[in-house]
């Protein structure tokens, strides 16, 4: 597959971050946003950005500023929120498959802010969500549910989670699943963790699980793009 293309998005703030367009030459788009500890180009994103454009859908994926400035620690929810905001516009404006179907999602916490945007503007034209490891509370707490919003998304979803994410595991989303209207899908990716790792070295068996999870995705945007 080529390299992907790069898309510069202005920020409300006047600063600017950088997009990735791996072109799938689909009717949908999705966009990805990254984790708390690492940016648009690694290795777990760039491989599923691959994986699921190889898989017929257009892919996008992002810095959130923080990590585009080199920095650290994630800035505050607000900045957050509209640098995914400012994303999607953009992404609309430059993607023809954003303006017929456009999903969006991420990797943990930038599955948590695509949720928040989805929740916060039920006008926001959005097919649905994919959430890959949606941490529903910190480790060891499971007290501290990132819940509440989600009955206000009102779009399909598809959360994947690992059967031993220590960010939430599958028994834990029971009650979420039973809040959200339509009711969403949970797909488990059996023996993986908050990235879907298997905890004993095993190459091949890694792989399996990986593309399980890519086509689960392909396929889930494919039927809801049908209806």
């Amino acid at each position: 597959m080529k390299n992907p293309s790069e898309l510069t998005v202005a920020l409300p703030s006047g600063d600017a971050t950088t997009a990735l367009i791996y072109g799938g030459g689909a009717g949908a788009a999705l966009v990805l946003g990254h984790g708390a500890g690492a940016d648009q180009r690694s290795a777990f994103m760039v491989e599923f950005a691959r994986a699921l454009a190889a898989l017929g859908v257009d892919v996008v994926t992002f810095n959130f500023l923080y990590t585009e400035q080199r920095r650290r620690i994630p800035d505050r929810t607000p900045a957050l929120e509209a640098c995914y905001r400012a994303v999607v516009a953009a992404v609309r404006a430059h993607v023809a498959s954003a303006r017929r179907r456009l999903f969006i999602g991420g990797k943990s916490m930038g599955g948590r802010i695509a949720t928040q945007i989805a929740a916060a503007d039920p006008a926001l034209p959005l097919a649905g969500l994919v959430l890959l490891g949606y941490p529903l509370h910190p480790p060891g707490r499971p007290t501290q549910r990132r819940d509440a919003h989600l009955p206000a998304i009102r779009r399909p979803v598809l959360f994947v989670q690992g059967s031993r994410d220590a960010f939430g595991t599958p028994p834990e989303f029971e009650s979420v699943l039973r809040s959200m209207k339509p009711a969403p899908l949970l797909h488990v990716a059996q023996g993986g963790d908050h990235s879907f790792k298997l905890s004993r070295r095993d190459p091949q068996a890694q792989a399996a699980v990986y593309d399980d999870v890519q086509r689960t995705v392909v396929e889930w945007i494919q039927e809801v793009s049908r209806t």
